[in-house]
This record gives C-alpha cells, structure tokens and sequence, in this order.
C-alpha cells in the first residue's frame, strides 16, 4: 500500500465531505445488549448494530481518513499512521486504527518520531523456513506490538504469488508456489488475529509488478488464476480467517480490481463464502457505484484517491437509489463481522499505549532469520567456519553497522535505530521509503563469536584495496546487497554498483571467501563458479547480523529452502524486465521536463495490458515445463549433515496420503525439508509436478522420523470453469494414475511412486 505523503503539497486541501442525508433513525433500545451477547453467531450481533445505527453512521463507517493527508470537518485525535476511522461509542463499535505491519508495526518514515517496532527478516525469509509455526509466531509477536500500540487493524498477510524473479515487492510475499504460499500466509494471519485484531489479506489479485501497477490490466485465464494466485489466497483464507480482504491497485481481466465483480463477488463472497469485508488499497478506488455494486465494501486511505467516492457521491447514489440501501447494510454488516469475528469487539485494544518486551520479540525475528537463510553452494565444506581463524575480513554491504531492509510500506523503524538511512531523489517510492539498514552488526556478532580472532572490515568500495585485504585473511566474508521496494521494480537483476566486479576481485584473492546476499528476491551471479561458499540472507530483520554470524560458525545449521527459483538469466524468466517500462520512462521524461501537471496515483503512466500465459504453470513449473535449468531450483537448500528418505508409502482412492522414513545419517544435529511433488493436469491440458506437502523435521544424528502428508485434493485438481452455469464449475480430479516424488528440490527424485485416484468433483 502505497503512502505518497509528498503529495500533501496538493491535496492538503482535500476534507471529508459532510454528509446530510434524511432517514436518521433513533438506535434500538435493545440493540447494545443484542450486539454484546456472545452466546449469539457473528452474524446476529452484527445485524443487530446494522438495525440500530442510523443513516449518518452507515455512511461513515464505509470510508476511512489517511491521517497524514486528512482535514476532517471536525477535529479529530488521529495517530500519524495508515488509517483511522471513527468508532461510534454508543454501540460499542470500536475507533479502527490502522497500520502497516507485513514486517513489523510500520513507521516509514518516521511519522511517530521515536517510536520503534520489532523488525521481521522479509516474508521470502519467512517462506524459506518452510514452518508454519514461525510464521504464525511473527504474526502473533508483531500483532502483540500493534496492539500495544494501540493499533487494531493491520495491513498485512501478503499472498501474491511471485510470478517475476524482478518485481521489486517479491520480498514482502511469500514465493511462488500456491500451497507453501497459502499455508504460510494463513498461519501469520491467524498469528496476527490471535491478539484480537484484525489482520488484511492482500493484495487481491494478480498484483505480480510494481511498474504501472495503478494502471496495468493483469490479463490471464480464469481457470488458470483459479489454480494458482487465487488458490494461495484461497488456502490463506480458511487458515487464517482474515476479517478483511484488501483488493488491488491494478485491473484484472479489463477490470479494476477494487470493482471486479467476478474477483469479488463471484469467487471471494458466493464460492468462498467470504463474510468479512473488502478494503481497498490507498488510493485504488476508481468509482462510486460501480465499486459498490462490485463488491467493495470500504474505501481505505481515500484523500489519495482521485474523489473521495464513498462519502457525499456514495451518499447521494443512496439518496437516489442507484444503490440500494441492502447493499449499504451489507458492506456495514461485514465490517462489523471482521470487527466482532477477530475478537476486536469484546477485547478493544487499550487507550494507551503498554509496554513492549522487545528483548523477548527480537528472539522471534532472530529465529526466522536463522531457519529462513538459505545455504545456496558449500563447496569443499567450507562452512561452517572454524572458530580457530586468526584473521578474518569482512567487506561491504555496511556489515560493520548493520544488515539490509526492503522499502516501502512494510519498512520498520526497527529497535536500535537505522545506522545507515539513505533518502530516495526521484521515483515513485522517493516519497515514502528510504534505503535503510537496520542496527544488526555482522561485524560485532562474528568477533563476539570468534573473540580470539581479528575480525576487520572494509567497505569494498574499492575492489584492488578489498582484494589485497583478502589476501592476507584467513577467511574473507562478503556482503553483497540489492535494495528493492514497493512502487518500483528493479530495472535489472545485477547487483548494483560493480559488486559482481567486486566479488570476481576478492574470490581471485582469497579461495577461502564466502558470499552473503542480503536481497529481496534472485539475483545474477556471473562469479558463482569461483565463490566456493554462498548464503542467502534475503532482508533478515533486526538481529540478522546475529542470525548470519551463527549460521556463518555452525552454531545454527542452515535449514531454510528456497520459495522462489533462481534463473540463471533474466531471459529465463517468462518475462525478462518489467513490463511498461516504456511507458514509465516515458512518464518520467515529460516530469523532468518539467511537467506539473497532478496525475494522481497512475503518476501519468497510461494503462497497458500484463499478459500471463504461463497461467497457473508458476515458478518452478515454468522452468520444468520449456526443460530450462535454473541456477538454483524451488526448494533448494544445504544444511551441514545429510538425510536419507526410505521405505515410501502410498495411499490414494478418495484421497492422497504419503507416508516415508526420514534419518538424519550425517554426523550432526539439523533440520530437514522433504518435499512430496505430484505430477497432475492443469486446467490448460498441461501436466506438470506441482507441490504436494511438505514437512520441516529436526533430527538428531541416526534418528529417524516417520513423515506423513494428506494431500489438498484441489492441489492436483483442475479447475474447470463452466460460466455461465456456475453450479458444474469447479475443482476435478480425473480418475487415474498420478506420479508421486518424494524429493529435496522441484525436479529432484530421491523416492517414486504412482497413486491410483478416484474422480472427485469439489464445488468452489
């Protein structure tokens, strides 16, 4: 969600509208007891507070201010933050505030001047661990500081399948494949919602690009968005229960996606079942009657729309009838189930802020850190380190201060403050992002390590100098680094200024020199043949520098699996560079020029089509499907002992089971991943192995553990679509042999079976 607080220069004008519709209506006497009764449903305590509140407090409650922009009529005590709305006091109905919080309770740019919050590694991070239970802890730990920040609804639980190795908001998602996606989401919602405040999903769907991303029409086969994108956010959905959905900036299929009758009414509210309510993004309305009829059900952050279309417009299509006074109650009925559903209502947050155990909450974000970083490459065992190195260097990417953080709106001013902060000059995220390093030191974390040992740095920003430096260290440690962001994708997948030309110099000088990527997503990698050791760090939050020295030194053994493939070119990719970069240059240009002229949220660039037609075929499928080899699969990831899979077992007809043996048979304590794939027939006709299960297992040297999965039986469905009559759409799994591998990586076989299955229709 994007905040463009320099855009206050010309819409601080901007006030909410007073609204003067007749119909006011006394409340029922009864309607407080009625809606406090928690022995009635959700449904009944809301549509009791629908019946009691009058025609002015509908209005209101469908439209939400964006504080650093709004002039309310009346004054108003709001937080510096994403969002507020006014609660109605008599019927209980809560102040809703609002934050951003996909890494942590945001304050990018410092709105709220001191104030800190616990910094999650990045979601990919999150991802990577393959364990659901830390993503449900950085839900519950993050959800915890909101709320004792007096905060209630957070603007998280980011689901959009990586589809782009590029798109510059990879690191707040979590990977590509739908199941791994779906479940991990889920569980950091319903991590969130466990404090009793509400959590988003987002951002729904197909916002797979930050460039045009106001403006572009994502185009692709509904069938196929079914077993893919909508399926991530389908399986988030019934994990994590999210009292609030958050539509998308861009269209889909010709229209937006905060008026998309088909997204949202037709999948998410009738086959879904969906009883909460619909949010647009920060400035992602286009309509009045059009969003409503559609499907949304509060316009969010509206001074960064181009009107304010659910105050006096909405109200005077009331007053009208272009929109009928039922569909009014709906959308208040379903902010009020998200209110009542999460818990909100019957346990407000306090009215003053609490105390925060940050000491405890970092262990949290150290934990995700340490099983999210990846071992990509080890060649000749290098690591771990030996802790009895006398010299040891490192070099770049600030490690003497800190690690990394991605920009946008999920950035957090993290405990311990930004050693390193860089204001952006131009661009569409300059306004609100800054390149941000957060108080982590890797430097500090290896000497307090290897106390015996000297542990120099130098920043690399001569390569000859750092290459000399190498030569006389016993182990050289690099860090290299590319800084990605809402609202802008990454032109290229280079690291940025000639860290590959650094890298080549310092692996010539020292054949004992290790690499760690502090990035948000693939990066190239021309030196990979003479880099013998390689981690993935990705953003890894506030006490990565922690989480990187331990693993460096074997106190923690890597465990974490890639979520997304790493190409080996960008031409690998089903699309090389963003797609409208034409036209933002072109936008760009005429800016320069000095173009003044208020373009709103589209920033001038006019709208153009996205095509997907790999459709449901994402990631690591791609790849599979042309027989391209990537650099490093889905999936992939080395640890410091071994695992051995065995005795497979198989159970199908009406359902799938996979049962096999897993036994740590190296000579250490660590973790493993095994993955089950299925090979299954896509609504396309395509065939292709899709992720099945997997299972994080932690086992001692010699113990074996018995691993079993039930498979979701629409993971290796179809989705057949059969509009107009929607009562023969939905999920079929053909009747038949089905190919099972048990392996460590997409495209690996370590066992192999085959299950027979029954047909099996599933509605939507």
């Amino acid at each position: 969600m994007i905040k463009r607080l320099l855009l206050s220069s010309l819409m601080m004008g901007v006030c909410l509208p007073t609204v003067t519709v007749a119909q006011d209506v006394a409340p029922q006497a009864a309607v407080r007891p009625a809606a406090s009764d928690r022995a009635l449903s959700v449904e009944a305590r809301a549509a009791a507070l629908v019946s009691a509140m009058t025609l002015q407090e509908k209005l209101a409650i469908i439209h939400a201010y964006f504080p650093p922009l709004a002039k309310p009529a009346e004054p108003i005590a709001m937080l510096p933050s994403a969002g507020h709305l006014p609660g109605i006091p008599r019927l209980g109905i809560p102040t809703l505030r609002e934050s951003d919080a996909s890494l942590g309770v945001a304050n990018q740019v410092e709105q709220r001047k001191g104030d800190v919050a616990t910094a999650l590694p990045a979601s990919l991070a999150t991802a990577a661990t393959f364990n659901p239970r830390i993503a449900y802890e950085g839900g519950a730990m993050i959800g915890a500081e909101a709320r004792s920040k007096t905060f209630n609804i957070l603007l998280a639980g980011g689901v959009n399948l990586t589809r782009d190795p590029w798109n510059g908001r990879n690191f707040e998602y979590l990977g590509e494949d739908p199941l791994l996606a779906g479940v991990m989401a889920g569980e950091h919602i319903r991590g969130v919602q466990s404090n009793h405040i509400v959590s988003t999903i987002k951002h729904f769907a197909l916002n797979a690009q930050e460039t045009g991303r106001n403006v572009l029409d994502a185009r692709i086969d509904k069938a196929a968005l079914r077993e893919s994108d909508l399926l991530a956010f389908e399986i988030a959905t019934e994990i994590g229960q999210p009292a609030s959905v958050m539509c998308a900036y861009n269209k889909v299929n010709g229209d937006y996606a905060c008026e998309n009758d088909w997204l949202l009414n037709s999948v998410l509210k009738q086959d879904w079942g969906y009883k909460g309510w619909v949010m647009s993004d920060w400035g992602a309305v286009h309509s009045t009657e059009k969003a409503a009829i559609n499907g949304l059900d509060q316009e969010s952050g509206q001074e960064l729309d181009d009107a304010i279309y659910f105050g006096t417009p909405f109200a005077d299509a009331i007053k009208a009838g272009r929109i009928p006074m039922a569909r009014l109650d709906d959308m208040v009925r379903r902010i009020l189930h998200g209110v009542i559903a999460s818990g909100l209502m019957d346990d407000p947050v306090p009215d003053a802020a609490a105390s925060i155990d940050y000491a405890a909450h970092a262990d949290v974000a150290q934990r995700a850190a340490e099983e999210g970083i990846v071992l990509l490459k080890n060649k000749g065992d290098l690591l771990p380190l030996a802790k009895t190195a006398r010299k040891i260097l490192l070099i770049g990417g600030h490690a003497d201060v800190g690690v990394l953080s991605g920009g946008g709106s999920s950035q957090v001013r993290s405990v311990g403050g930004a050693p390193v902060e860089i204001p952006l000059t131009k661009g569409a995220a300059a306004s609100f992002a800054r390149m941000t390093w957060h108080a982590s030191s890797p430097l500090q974390a290896i000497r307090a390590l290897a106390p015996d040992a000297q542990v120099t740095y130098v920043d690399g920003s001569d390569p000859k100098a750092a290459a000399a430096a190498a030569r006389n260290a016993d182990i050289a440690i690099l860090f290299a680094w590319q800084w990605q962001t809402e609202a802008q994708d990454p032109e290229t997948m280079a690291l940025p200024d000639n860290q590959d030309g650094l890298i080549a110099a310092v692996a010539r000088a020292n054949a004992r020199t290790v690499l760690v990527l502090e990035t948000g997503g693939p990066v190239l990698m021309p030196w990979l043949e003479k880099v013998p050791a390689v981690l993935q760090a990705w953003y890894p939050g506030q006490r990565g520098g922690e989480a990187i020295a331990r693993i460096l030194f074997g106190d923690v053994a890597p465990s974490g699996r890639l979520p997304i493939t790493f190409p080996a070119s960008a031409a690998q990719a089903p699309r090389p560079e963003p797609v409208g970069l034409d036209r933002l240059h072109a936008a760009e240009a005429r800016r320069d020029a000095g173009d003044k002229t208020n373009y709103g949220m589209s920033g001038g660039v006019a709208s153009f089509p996205v095509d997907y037609p790999e459709g449901a075929e994402v990631g690591y499928r791609w790849y599979a499907g042309r027989k391209v080899q990537p650099l490093f699969p889905f999936g992939h990831g080395l640890t410091y002992t071994s695992f051995r899979y065995a005795n497979l077992s198989i159970s199908g007809g009406a359902g799938l089971r996979v049962s096999f043996d897993v036994t740590n048979s190296g000579a250490r304590a660590g973790a493993d991943v095994p993955q089950v794939y299925v090979q299954a027939k896509s609504a396309a006709g395509t065939r292709a192995y899709r992720l099945a299960g997997f299972d994080k297992v932690q086992l001692a040297p010699g113990e074996t553990r018995r691993v079993s999965i039930t498979v979701d039986p629409r993971i290796i469905a179809r989705f057949e679509d059969a509009a107009p009559d929607r009562a023969a759409s939905g999920w079929k799994v053909d009747a038949g042999a089905y190919p099972i591998v048990v392996g460590r990586f997409a495209g690996d076989t370590v066992l192999s079976g085959t299950a027979t299955l029954d047909a099996l229709s599933i509605r939507p």
